[in-house]
């Protein structure tokens, strides 16, 4: 596990799926990492796999709509490890159906998870990385980020969001590296906040082909591991069988 170049990694969203993939590849290739989540049964739990695997890990109880949560998490994150490195914007819900349903509550929360989150993590760490005039922000996307799907059309847009803020933000230093990975069909929880009953049964017929977390945070590795001076901007990975 010791690594010479051995970074602090936040990863938002880690008590499942992608996140908690995110943070096992990263405490493997010797980072330490700070797993935030609301779910602090499961964080503790990768917390624990972690350290029998010879990694270091911390978890923090963490809701990214709340601004507060994040600075406690990046302060008691300063106070242990002495710096922020790189952050992995990861957490989102999808809780998909048809503008006509009117779901605007479910609306609301996608806006407040996938994007406000996403801004609030960013505005987190950026002061720290300014300070010390480095850092990656790696913000988890979607192929929703590319092109909109049915009853998709506010998840689609927050994606779209989160594109658009990354590339924004990578354009505004010369010393921020900024990624944007887009996940096609994972095996994970999220279609499961789908209280429609419409896109539930057509998301489950569009997840019939999927891959791993790992291979995501295969991704996020990649991305970390090149030298300073190379920013990879986007990757998007999907199963090599689906048509999406």
């Amino acid at each position: 596990m010791q690594n010479a170049h051995r970074k602090v990694v936040i990863v938002t969203g880690a008590s499942s799926g992608i996140g908690e993939a995110v943070a096992l590849e990263m405490a493997a290739a010797g980072h330490a990492v700070v797993l935030g989540a609301r779910r602090t049964d499961r964080l503790s739990d990768v917390v624990r796999r972690i350290g029998v695997a010879g990694g270091t890990a911390r978890a923090w109880r963490l809701d990214v709509t709340d601004p507060a949560d994040f600075a406690s998490a990046v302060a008691a994150t300063l106070e242990e490890f002495g710096t922020v490195d790189v952050i992995v914007n990861n957490a989102g819900v999808m809780p998909l159906s048809a503008l006509a349903a009117l779901k605007t509550a479910e609306w609301n929360t996608m806006v407040d998870v996938n994007i406000k989150g996403v801004l609030n993590g960013i505005a987190a760490v950026l002061p720290v990385m300014q300070a010390n005039g480095s850092g990656h922000i790696i913000n988890i996307a979607s192929i929703g980020a590319h092109q909109v799907y049915l009853t998709a059309a506010v998840y689609c847009a927050t994606k779209f969001a989160v594109r658009a803020i990354s590339d924004g933000l990578r354009q505004e230093t010369d010393w921020l590296r900024v990624t944007v990975i887009s996940p096609g069909t994972v095996t994970s929880e999220l279609a499961e906040s789908i209280t429609d009953a419409t896109a539930r049964a057509a998301m489950a017929e569009f997840r019939k082909i999927t891959i791993g977390p790992e291979a995501i945070a295969r991704a996020v590795r990649y991305a970390i591991d090149q030298p300073p001076d190379v920013d990879v901007s986007e990757i998007v990975v999907r199963p090599t069988a689906s048509p999406h």
